[in-house]
């Protein structure tokens, strides 16, 4: 095993980096966790270390930078720029500046692999795709890492260490998979993915100690709240006994939710933009972003320091007066509470449901935001969606307690906010889980899971999030223009422990031999009742969604091309949990396997 324990939180508005040496463990006390701090440029010639990485790459021309002014102390001469420079300057260019990578990096419908950042750049701006930009912050930190840390020692180099990466509960296999293309790209390979929510547990666990048993009991239900830049997710842990001891198992997740810090931003950009001259009309297209990226900064300053009162918004003008015409305004306290608060956590009721839109025939290709921006609404459709996660059937969970992840709560009136109306829907106080260092909680938890994979400490328990199935072609006359329909045949339940595997029951099946063919599957996260086996011939689209399908070739061996053959199905759930099932033949000799991730790939 490697020396030290990597946690990493790749972030959508800042990236972390958190470690454990496992040498410095005694008999009596385990090794701490601590954070790296990165250097990185902050001003033109200027590199000075911060406890985060901002998720900004600045893409610069050729000569706009003397020669040795971004140098950093590993490279010379760097054609790209991640880090505080990159935001603090790129809010100025915004043509030349990269940002929200990770969510194009789960955003369906699009070529996630073709270069298409920055968003709407001018045709002389090179671009690049969300994995490269993921693979520039993380190689940035392999480097950050191996010259602080790791100096001539190939043994603590970045690259040999277990790195334990974080992505939200809600990213689907593909996102999933291409995080992970990215980290190899860099070269690290012994990778493993870790859900942000759980993560962010895992750091409470590892501030609490053993005194955590003293803070939940038996029948405790844990809401994590976690609103990052990108992305919201919701998490449900509880408290159950065994063997007369305490343990946690993780018992929901939620659905994709494309909101976060980066809606916030643009909301911001429209309620200041009311006070300058023209408002949001008077503005070219990069006046907008760079008006954006500047509320962002301005919201990020208000978070930090508690005690200021506004913060300065400064946008480029435009030709000639670039400089001389630059827009200034103010971003007040004021303000900021209040289009946060009223417009993404308003007061709601417990079965209030997130506005869908109206959807227009002709939309523009892009990240495809949530149509509501209420948080408090998705999280009263998440509680009702998840009655069958507490004893109380036919009722909303009600958490008995919240912990808050991502930086959009360093706000404390926020954190207000959802405490009170929990409160409101359960009708009694909810109980606020303390959470320091929010930037850093779920790289730090990351590290600290590295530990518990080791034996040190106490898991989180659950099984599989999700529930998945298969697309099975219903057996039915050839219609013209209408599709074949599909059943979905259940080949994991929601809970299949990791290590476990089963046969899947029902009637045989025809396995396609001899070309190729493409799989289908499908998966629900509330479909928990659903046993192995389980035939759907009809379903809502909020029970299932279709995950993106696997086209392969089997059995070229079994039969001429295109043949049929009988087969029966076997389910495993391996321990760093992906789902292999196995096509095994009825008649004569022979087994398949499809592999599809379904949690922490590691590439198998």
């Amino acid at each position: 095993m490697s020396r030290f324990v990597v946690g990493i939180d790749l972030g959508t508005t800042n990236s972390a980096l958190a470690f454990v040496d496992t040498t410095e463990a005694t008999e009596d006390l385990p090794a701490p966790v601590r954070s790296l701090p990165i250097p990185q440029l902050v001003a033109v010639n200027d590199v000075a270390e911060r406890p985060v990485l901002p998720s900004f790459l600045y893409l610069p021309t050729e000569k706009e930078f003397p020669a040795g002014s971004i140098d950093l102390p590993w490279k010379k001469k760097p054609d790209r720029i991640v880090g505080t420079f990159a935001r603090e300057h790129g809010a100025k260019v915004p043509a030349r500046l990269v940002s929200s990578a990770k969510s194009w990096l789960s955003a369906e419908g699009i070529d996630r692999a073709s270069a298409l950042l920055p968003w709407q750049a001018p045709e002389d701006v090179p671009r690049v795709s969300p994995d490269e930009a993921s693979a520039e912050y993380l190689g940035y930190l392999k480097d950050a890492w191996n010259a602080a840390i790791a100096g001539k020692s190939a043994d603590d180099r970045l690259e040999a260490q277990q790195i334990y990466l974080t992505v939200p509960a809600s990213f689907d296999a593909e996102a999933r998979e291409r995080t992970v293309a990215a980290a190899r790209s860099v070269g690290l390979e012994q990778v493993t993915l870790l859900e942000e929510p759980q993560a962010a547990f895992y750091a409470w666990l590892s501030e609490q100690g053993d005194s955590w048993r003293k803070r939940v009991s038996v029948g405790d239900l844990i809401l994590v709240c976690d609103v990052g830049g990108g992305t919201t997710d919701f998490t449900l842990i509880g408290v159950a006994e065994r063997d007369g001891d305490l343990e946690l198992n993780r018992l929901a997740v939620g659905e994709h939710i494309l909101l976060g810090g980066d809606n916030m931003d643009l909301a911001l950009a429209h309620a200041v933009a009311e006070t300058i001259p023209g408002g949001m009309e008077g503005l070219d297209p990069s006046q907008r972003i760079g008006l954006t990226y500047a509320c962002r900064n301005a919201k990020e300053a208000l978070f930090s320091d508690p005690g200021l009162k506004s913060a300065t918004v400064s946008v480029l003008g435009r030709g000639s007066k670039v400089i001389g015409g630059a827009i200034k305004a103010e971003l007040s306290r004021e303000l900021l509470h209040s289009v946060l608060l009223e417009g993404f956590f308003p007061k709601c009721s417990a079965t209030d449901q997130p506005a869908r839109g109206r959807r227009i025939g002709l939309t523009e290709i892009g990240l495809p935001y949530a149509a509501d921006p209420a948080i408090t609404r998705h999280l009263a459709r998440f509680l009702g969606r998840h009655s069958g996660a507490t004893s109380a059937a036919g009722a909303a969970a009600r958490p008995t307690a919240v912990l808050f992840n991502g930086g959009v709560f360093r706000a404390e009136g926020l954190r207000d906010r959802i405490a009170e109306t929990l409160a409101d829907w359960g009708g009694e106080p909810i109980e606020v889980l303390a959470a320091p260092e929010l930037d850093l909680a779920v790289a730090r938890g990351a590290a600290y899971y590295g530990m518990v994979r080791r034996g040190k400490g106490i898991r989180i328990r659950g099984g599989v999030p999700r529930s998945y199935y298969v697309g099975i072609e219903t057996a039915a006359p050839a219609v013209p223009g209408v599709p074949t329909p599909i059943k979905a045949l259940c080949v994991v339940p929601m809970g299949m422990e990791e290590g476990t595997e089963a046969d899947v029951p029902g009637s045989q099946l025809g396995l396609v031999v001899g070309e190729p063919a493409e799989f289908r599957f499908l998966a629900s996260t509330v479909r928990r009742e659903d046993a192995i086996g389980t035939v759907l011939d009809r379903w809502s689209p909020d029970e299932l969604s279709e995950l993106t399908p696997l086209v392969t070739s089997l059995g070229e061996q079994a039969g001429e091309e295109g043949d049929v053959i009988p087969v029966r199905l076997h389910s495993i759930v391996t321990e760093v949990g992906t789902l292999e099932l196995w096509c095994e033949g009825t008649k004569d000799a022979g087994r398949w396997k499809l592999e599809f991730n379904v949690r922490e790939p590691a590439g198998a």
